[in-house]
């Protein structure tokens, strides 16, 4: 048959361990017997981030940037074993961390929803989306282990040399512990936008919650900001698509969500977008089953899988064995990526080619056919039957 055709190629970057295996197998079992394929490669595995001084990740993401639509599979951060391991000259940061930095971009994480796995929260009916700002709080705060008596003072001096600010932090009358952390107005600007466009992107309300009464400064800054790029860039398009903006404190957002149907983006700091997006995607089932999209304020995405490399796995299949991994969240990272890829060319052949992949999936899963991961997630409406991962996406492109 005639493949399906694609003007402008996807940036496409390859991954670490058993989700760069499984990645290839997505492509060769469901992309490529049906879709002309273009993409701009480039291998972010581990060994070449080390080969090219991880020169690899960064000109992956200025390409990322040029094209304005590309899908990553999970990779490897290292820590001081994998140094070990691999034999690195030195602990590569996160490629999402540097991708994130140069688009400037919000992470959205949404669980993939299946009518026989039931939320934890019983009246969870429609997706959570959680949107991240992926910057600054404690991940670049500057810690010191205080060793004893003395003052701690928060200081600010300007570009000329003048302190404008000096206040006493704590006067500490035994050892303790200290932790300065920073954000920007343009981050969080970029924060917000990216927040409102994806919102009227995907139709849905958007809810935004700090703690602005306890930390008057650094939270309402958030607040403030939200609600004055609402107000001046988003507000006419937003109550012409019927969808609401909503912000309220943190502690009060929790209440609301376990009380909600779903179905709203939930926008948060960095660190508690950290803890929540754990919290929805435990909640709706498995992390395999979280889907995740970086979006900048320009309006460049980038699709990947929620999780990691699946390390366990990976050494299993090494010695030869047979794994169920969840291969949903990557299949779902392409079908984004193609359909985003389709919408902007203008090409409903790709679009709906990615809508009925992910049909096909949610079908065969319907079927209980499935990984060993969802099996003690089912009620019982479905009968399980447990599968291998390539027998799984055989029997997707069957169904597709």
């Amino acid at each position: 048959m005639a493949k399906i055709q694609m003007k402008t190629p996807l940036v496409e970057m390859d991954g670490d361990e058993m989700t760069r295996i499984i990645w290839k197998w997505i492509k060769d079992e469901l992309l490529l017997p049906f879709v002309d394929l273009k993409t701009v490669y480039f291998d972010l595995g581990l060994e070449n981030r080390e080969k090219t001084k991880d020169q690899v990740t960064l000109d992956a993401s200025y390409a990322a940037k040029e094209y304005g639509v590309s899908v990553k599979c999970a990779t490897i951060t290292p820590n001081q074993q994998r140094v070990e391991e691999y034999g690195l000259s030195e602990m590569w940061k996160s490629p999402n961390g540097t991708i994130r930095a140069i688009l400037d971009g919000t992470v959205f994480r949404a669980p993939i929803l299946l009518p026989f796995i039931h939320p934890a929260v019983r009246n969870w009916k429609r997706p959570i989306t959680i949107a991240r700002h992926a910057y600054g709080d404690i991940y670049k705060a500057t810690e010191y282990r205080v060793p004893g008596k003395g003052k701690a003072e928060l200081v600010f001096t300007k570009e000329n040399g003048e302190t404008s600010f000096r206040k006493t932090v704590y006067d500490f009358e035994c050892p303790g512990v200290l932790q300065g952390s920073f954000n920007k107005d343009a981050s969080i600007e970029s924060f917000a936008r990216s927040c409102f466009t994806y919102a009227l992107n995907t139709k849905q309300d958007l809810w935004f919650s700090t703690k602005d009464t306890i930390s008057k400064q650094y939270d309402q800054t958030f607040k403030f900001i939200f609600q004055d790029i609402y107000d001046r860039e988003f507000r006419t398009a937003f109550e012409k698509a019927g969808l609401t903006y909503f912000y309220t404190l943190i502690d009060d957002a929790v209440a609301r969500v376990i009380r909600s149907e779903g179905g709203f983006i939930w926008a948060l700091k960095n660190y508690d977008g950290d803890v929540m997006s754990d919290m929805v995607s435990t909640a709706f089932g498995s992390l395999a089953m979280m889907t995740s999209v970086l979006v900048s304020p320009d309006g460049k995405f980038e699709y990947e899988a929620a999780h990691g490399t699946v390390t366990q796995h990976y050494y299993r299949y090494r010695k030869g064995e047979s794994t169920s991994t969840n291969p949903m969240a990557t299949i779902f990272a392409w079908s984004g990526a193609l359909r985003k890829r389709g919408e902007l060319d203008g090409l409903n052949d790709l679009v709906g080619f990615a809508d009925r992949l992910e049909q096909a999936c949610i079908s065969v899963l319907n079927t209980g056919t499935m990984t060993k991961d969802l099996v003690p997630l089912c009620d019982a409406t479905v009968e399980p039957k447990p599968v291998t991962t390539e027998q799984f996406l055989a029997a997707i492109r069957a169904k597709l």
